[in-house]
């Protein structure tokens, strides 16, 4: 059973977990998925201790860190992820508001700086890393309204150890949505909440995909007035679509960026990810909305 035959047995057998893999260098990115039932033990998440598995690939707890492993296609990845500041909630106190509605809504927090060490194998070759990672959580059963398309989300490391995460919701009228947020979070730890008001995202340059025909912004510039930030956000390289065909479906761009800007006359500079959706395809509220 193969493609979208298996897809849609999966989906109609029950619980089915989703897994995605991503190693993002020079083009093009290693992308390796994985659609299993929970049921059958194939994939699923213990309830008495963090771990989370989707057949041999897993993601525990030891002590503090997060041990995370997987391999496919002849590729094997081993980190080990460990806290440098506690988990920061997003929204009001947690809870993240997506639109009009009660249900359009998610629990949503993250570790946004988890010092990383481990080992890549890739072609034959075993890569030594080490660097700093983001991990989100962001959980609810079905948040978005039909009329909002996609949306730009950000995740930025900066250089003084802050960190800043951003997400605008794009209607298909063209407008942004008013339930666009984000949070700030200081040196510490402690995160302070952007309101839709409170902040500003304008798309620069764009990359038009030969695989798809759609055109991503790959450059942007955020601004927080209360805070003096103005920042560019740049695509790594522009080849960071993806494309789900053995899972969700969605083709969309998800890749690494660098930050460079100023606060006030001071420089700031970064790294950090970019996700934008509802660029190809079907607006993400026909896969995300409320029935």
């Amino acid at each position: 059973m193969q493609g979208q035959q298996k897809r849609d047995h999966e989906r109609a057998n029950g619980r089915h977990a989703l897994g995605r893999s991503q190693n993002t260098g020079e083009p093009p990115d290693l992308v390796f998925e994985r659609l299993n039932r929970a049921g059958v033990n194939w994939a699923g998440a213990e309830h008495e201790t963090y771990r989370v598995w989707n057949d041999d690939w897993e993601v525990r707890l030891e002590g503090n860190a997060h041990i995370l492993t997987a391999e496919d296609g002849g590729h094997r990845t081993e980190l080990r992820l460990t806290p440098e500041k506690p988990e920061v909630l997003h929204g009001e106190n947690g809870f993240s508001q997506k639109g009009a509605f009660a249900g359009n809504a998610s629990q949503y927090y993250s570790l946004t700086r988890l010092r990383t060490v481990g080992k890549i194998w890739m072609n034959g070759e075993e890569f030594s890393v080490t660097g700093w990672s983001w991990m989100n959580h962001d959980f609810g059963t079905s948040f978005l309204e039909k009329d909002q398309i996609g949306w730009d989300w950000f995740s930025l490391q900066f250089d003084d150890g802050r960190e800043l995460m951003l997400f605008q919701l794009r209607r298909a009228d063209g407008s942004i949505d008013l339930h666009s947020s984000g949070t700030l979070v200081d040196a510490a730890g402690k995160g302070a909440h952007l309101r839709f008001a409170e902040f500003a995202l304008s798309p620069g340059q764009e990359w038009h995909s030969p695989t798809s025909g759609a055109t991503y912004p790959t450059v942007w510039t955020i601004t927080i007035p209360q805070y003096g930030l103005r920042l560019t956000v740049s695509a790594a390289f522009p080849e960071q679509e993806l494309h789900t065909g053995e899972s969700t479906g969605v083709t969309y761009w998800e890749g690494s960026v660098n930050v460079t800007g100023s606060e006030g006359i001071q420089p700031v500079g970064g790294r950090g990810y970019l996700e934008t959706t509802g660029y190809a395809g079907k607006g993400m509220g026909a896969v995300f909305g409320l029935d």
